[in-house]
């Protein structure tokens, strides 16, 4: 029976993790259909590739990813196994059908008309919240998601420094398709949503304290103990 208990409890965590992650690429594909893409502005990796894609050929960004991710999450199978290269293309699919729907079927129009400095912030903000939720539970949204931890755990650099150098490129090539006030703005909303992943993912998780085969959060073991100790005295006084 405990052993089941454990499997279950295995089963529970796995699925929450699965829907914040799930969560986390609804709000990215929302942002970026919605903020990014109706507003001009370009983003980093390959979803900046793919909207630039959208941008010079017509290409639907949901494809363009899937023809980046694909050659990345091969080398993720033999780098990081299968269980990696499955949290990663769950969540590469998850985050291609999001946008994919809100491209075909999303009536929503989000115009800032030229405030670009306010979609920037957005999206900085909510882009770094989406991808630090599903980066921090073990998962992708894409190839350059990939690339990024790996060179992290690599060379031991903070997870959204790598973005933010690695988008450089990409956002180099969006002078050739985009204004340079876009292209500055965006930088803009790169660098925030940098800041944002490495938050969220560097955010230490919250540690629990095992007594009794109870476990407690570590500032109730601490009242637990505090309690005990002041307790100790009186008892020792009541059996003299």
């Amino acid at each position: 029976m405990k052993r089941t208990s454990l499997t279950l409890q295995q089963v529970k965590t796995e699925a929450g993790k699965f829907a914040i992650m799930l969560l986390g690429t609804f709000i990215l594909a929302f942002a970026y259909y919605h903020i990014n893409f109706q507003n001009h502005l370009s983003e980093g990796g390959f979803v900046g590739l793919a909207l630039l894609g959208k941008y010079a050929t017509g290409l639907s960004p949901a494809i363009g990813m899937l023809l980046l991710d694909i050659p990345v999450m091969i080398l993720a199978w033999f780098i990081k196994g299968w269980k990696f290269m499955i949290q990663a293309l769950l969540g590469v699919a998850a985050f291609s059908l999001f946008y994919d729907g809100f491209e075909r079927y999303s009536t929503l129009v989000i115009p800032f008309h030229g405030n670009l400095w306010i979609p920037a912030v957005l999206s900085g903000v909510i882009t770094g919240v989406g991808a630090g939720m599903v980066l921090r539970f073990g998962g992708a949204t894409g190839g350059d998601d990939i690339l990024a931890v790996l060179i992290s755990r690599w060379k031991g650099w903070k997870l959204g420094t790598v973005f933010f150098v690695s988008d450089a490129f990409v956002l180099g090539l969006s002078l050739f398709f985009l204004p340079v006030k876009e292209t500055l703005y965006t930088i803009l909303a790169v660098w925030i949503a940098s800041k944002v992943i490495t938050y969220m993912v560097s955010f230490p998780a919250r540690r629990t304290v095992t007594t009794s085969a109870v476990k407690l959060p570590v500032s109730a073991a601490a009242k637990v103990v505090s309690g005990a100790s002041q307790r100790a005295p009186v008892a020792r006084g009541v059996s003299h």
